[in-house]
């Protein structure tokens, strides 16, 4: 899987090429992992995994002025209109060092020891894949500290936020990150002990990458799925996959789902796809969502006859602003108990308040006319 950094001898000839970086000053960080990691009081060199966003929201609008590298196929490739809006902000995005994508086995070891960061910031599911590879980077002198959104808990966006905060000198900023969010999921989780028992409906989530002629994947668990779970809906996934993968046309049909949830991104190439994200006019993620609705049998489905399909914004999950995409699904699960709640205004908020691009596109949304 890593041809590209197992090499032998000229990756260890490379690796000894570093030594550790002399630093006036360390200090030790306890990651997500925890692992105790000593790192630079105040690195300038950043080599960045993941959570592109999140590291912008912490450390400020002039954040990548000290990123040397980063993963750039997990944003570019994956992300493309998320990249493009704010490459066109912070032109030095393109400059960066591209250490390659490690869960497609590109990452390369010579270029991320080449790009010489004082610190290398991973994603929990970057460190886990990479094994020995990681080893070999910190005995390169680069030393890695690994934070988690992916896990989905309030706990770990916390703790994720407040690492970010320390290691960049932004703890105030980090500290108000953090406490928003974990007021916020409070506040749904309150209202969510109120909802009577038996009114959770079933929820079918489906990743609309192909368009509406090839089943993908849904969620159980995580992503998407973990969402339906921690809004205590009935995710018609769970016991049938486990994490993600598709589930059949005819089971779909017999569980008759009453809330369909299309997970659409700004996809580079995919012309059938649902796009959504900054940028995107809504209509558009509307027409491709509606060809979903052509697909045999879907007509009689319980969401479908009641206008309960919605899209939304895939690359926003497990974010630091992911809970306006929780209060979204609550209110479009539980309408009456969520009513006055505006889920768009905290997205406006976030991004007003926090990155250096206001809040504009298609992020979430309900397919008009769909119960007509």
């Amino acid at each position: 899987m890593f041809n590209r950094i197992t090499r032998g001898l000229a990756a260890a000839a490379l690796a000894a090429s570093f030594a550790m970086p002399a630093w006036a000053e360390n200090i030790t960080l306890t990651d997500t992992m925890g692992r105790q990691v000593e790192v630079p009081e105040d690195p300038q060199r950043i080599l960045l995994g993941f959570y592109f966003e999140d590291f912008m929201a912490v450390a400020g609008p002039e954040a990548y002025d000290r990123v040397v590298a980063i993963s750039k196929d997990t944003w570019e490739g994956w992300r493309n209109l998320q990249w493009q809006t704010y490459a066109a902000v912070i032109p030095r995005l393109e400059e960066l060092t591209d250490v390659g994508e490690i869960d497609s086995g590109t990452f390369s070891l010579e270029a991320a020891v080449a790009a010489k960061p004082d610190v290398a910031v991973l994603a929990a599911w970057q460190y886990k894949t990479l094994g020995d590879v990681a080893d070999r980077l910190e005995a390169a002198g680069v030393p890695i500290v690994v934070i988690d959104y992916n896990a989905q808990t309030v706990e770990k966006h916390v703790q994720s936020t407040q690492i970010l905060g320390e290691l960049m000198g932004a703890e105030d900023r980090a500290k108000r990150l953090a406490d928003e969010y974990a007021a916020a999921v409070k506040e749904i989780e309150a209202r969510l002990a109120t909802v009577p028992e038996g009114l959770a409906p079933k929820v079918y989530v489906e990743l609309a990458r192909k368009g509406m002629d090839t089943v993908d994947n849904s969620y159980s668990g995580t992503q998407w799925g973990s969402v339906i779970d921690q809004l205590k809906a009935s995710n018609i996934a769970n016991g049938q996959i486990s994490n993600w993968g598709k589930l059949s046309p005819e089971y779909v049909l017999a569980q008759n789902p009453q809330v369909i949830l299309l997970a659409g991104s700004g996809w580079a190439g995919r012309d059938q796809a649902v796009i959504m994200g900054p940028g995107v006019d809504a209509a558009l993620t509307h027409e491709r969502m509606q060809a979903y609705l052509g697909r045999p049998g879907w007509e009689g489905l319980d969401a479908v006859k009641d206008g309960k399909v919605f899209g939304i914004y895939h690359g926003g999950n497990r974010t630091l602003y992911d809970y306006a995409f929780l209060q979204f699904l609550a209110k479009a699960i539980y309408p009456e108990q969520f009513a006055d709640m505006d889920p768009q205004a905290a997205l406006d908020r976030f991004f007003a308040t926090y990155m250096p691009v206001a809040f504009n596109g298609s992020y979430m949304t309900q397919l008009p006319g769909s119960g007509d």
